[in-house]
């Protein structure tokens, strides 16, 4: 080899040293999916975001799909190994082979390699590649022993929004990346509340150490608002935001519909008009309207440290949200408190979950004294058609029954006044809990971290309201019913209307123990 050639490869050697991205374009070559193999061109977003990486020792990645930002993050991984001793990158993934994915991209890249900048690999295989300098990078499943054991250079999180466990793994590397390893997570979007959110949420506020990389679809100069169009069309609106706008709403399997949750913010959330109690937490939109029926109605707290105790206040003809509470108080004082504000709102009709730690909120009503409390049956006929029977105490218990049975029903009653734009929500702190209501297998539950005190009370407000008001339309029915068979009786047989002896009567003269009261008004 002439010395003019080994000077060529020693300044090449050196050019791609410092600079990756030059590496990149020249020398690492990728598997496109439609071109085959061809060189890593890189897109200016995609070299802004390699100096990102570079210059930063944390950074998270929200992404649009198809990007090529997993595959950036590989090449960044090659370029790490070869020009830096004892280098440990670990890439993490959901799953074993997912996460094999990027070591399979490492080692496309360097089986391409000229010979004069590949390092020997001491060991290669479909799990890891190690280099005769001392650096490697392997794949593993996300768990908590995956970063424990041993020094890490460089901890690739790929779909880190995926990995349900990330955050013990996530914990046990920091003892290791505290040294000056880097951590890279990517990913698009899969619902509200998990690590990935919560992580990204505290960087874009400053809150930890992670710099916060948002690239929707728009980066990328290949694609038009064409293309966007038929990723609505192959993905559904829903699936499309979330892979392509990099919408956290839009993502995972939420509960009610983002457009919906949009509409609520938009047309009623606004701030309460005034703010009671020591802590602040009873929020009140409207004062007490002696012509209306109102409807008071609680989940009390289980007892842990992370559980609320919270009620609502609609008024009950217009389904309109008058006040609610949330806040940490003893199941006996929460009774005090729901008796309190259910006579300031004209002795609502109060209706309290008796469920385990609940007993101990309704025997401070019952102590009370307070008349218009909840019963539900002990049948197996549905808790809230046994309203219209509150007076047969021996087949009711005092409170509202949440049951396997009767949750579905509560919270699917929910869904449709939110669909149906029927009931006006005005709390922030109740919207905030839809947006984080999921379907986990296949039940309706809050996100991790997150708690559903306050929309599981609006819930069963709502589902008591709706039955209540068609058992009262049923009762009102049979009445009107009732009197105009009456009507035609008497049409028929004069006899029984025009005298007793020398009196008239009027069979729509109800005797009652205050007197007789005239029930004509059913009638029109």
């Amino acid at each position: 080899m002439s010395q003019n050639i080994k000077k060529i490869i020693a300044q090449e050697y050196i050019k791609c040293a410092k600079n990756p991205a030059y590496f990149m374009r020249k020398y690492c070559y990728i598997q496109h999916p439609t071109r085959g193999r061809i060189l890593f061109n890189l897109y200016p977003f995609q070299e802004k975001v390699l100096n990102l990486y570079k210059e930063n020792q944390y950074s998270i990645t929200l992404k649009s799909r198809q990007l090529g930002i997993s595959t950036l993050a590989s090449a960044y991984s090659l370029w790490l190994m070869l020009f830096h001793k004892d280098k440990n990158v670990l890439a993490l993934a959901t799953t074993q082979a997912t996460a094999r994915n990027l070591v399979t991209k490492v080692i496309f890249m360097y089986d391409q390699l000229p010979k004069w900048l590949k390092l020997p690999a001491v060991e290669k295989n479909k799990l890891s590649l190690r280099l005769r300098n001392g650096s490697k990078v392997q794949a593993k499943s996300s768990n908590a022993d995956a970063a424990r054991s041993e020094a890490v250079s460089l901890l690739l999180i790929d779909e880190a929004a995926f990995i349900d466990n990330i955050e013990e793994t996530f914990t046990a590397a920091q003892q290791t990346l505290a040294t000056g390893g880097q951590c890279m997570a990517l990913s698009t979007p899969n619902g509200i509340g998990n690590w990935f959110h919560l992580t990204w949420e505290k960087a874009i506020s400053g809150e930890n150490s992670f710099l916060s990389i948002r690239l929707p679809w728009t980066v990328h100069p290949e694609r038009d608002q064409e293309w966007r169009d038929q990723q609505d069309s192959d993905l559904g609106p829903r699936m499309a935001g979330q892979e392509c706008d990099c919408d956290f709403l839009a993502s995972g399997d939420t509960v009610f519909e983002p457009d919906d949750m949009l509409y609520y913010e938009k047309t009623y959330e606004k701030e309460p008009l005034e703010r009671r109690g020591v802590d602040g937490n009873l929020w009140i939109w409207e004062g007490v309207d002696y012509s209306k029926s109102y409807m008071v109605v609680a989940d009390v707290a289980r007892g842990d440290s992370s559980d609320y105790s919270a009620f609502h206040i609609f008024d009950v003809e217009s389904c309109t949200q008058i006040a609610e509470y949330k806040g940490k108080i003893s199941p006996k004082d929460f009774g005090n408190v729901l008796v309190g504000i259910a006579s300031e709102y004209n002795d609502a009709l109060l209706v309290v979950e008796n469920a385990n730690i609940g007993w101990a909120t309704i025997e401070q009503v019952l102590e009370r004294e307070y008349k218009n409390l909840y019963y539900s049956s002990t049948s197996n006929m549905e808790s809230v058609e046994s309203y219209m029977h509150k007076y047969e105490r021996d087949k009711l218990v005092p409170g509202f029954t949440m049951s396997m049975r009767t949750r579905p029903l509560v919270v699917a009653k929910m869904i449709e006044y939110i669909r149906e734009k029927s009931v006006t929500i005005q709390s922030k702190r109740l919207l905030g809990e839809m947006r984080v209501f999921v379907w986990k297998n296949g039940k309706p539950q809050a996100q991790d971290r997150y708690n559903d005190d306050l929309l599981i009370s609006c819930a069963t407000a709502l589902y008591v309201r709706d039955t209540a008001l068609k058992l009262r339309q049923q009762g009102m029915d049979l009445a009107r019913a009732q009197l105009s068979s009456f009507s035609n009786l008497n049409a028929k047989n004069q006899a029984v209307i025009k005298t007793v002896g020398n009196k008239k009567e009027n069979p729509y003269l109800l005797k009652t123990p205050g007197g007789q009261e005239d029930i004509t008004w059913l009638l029109k």
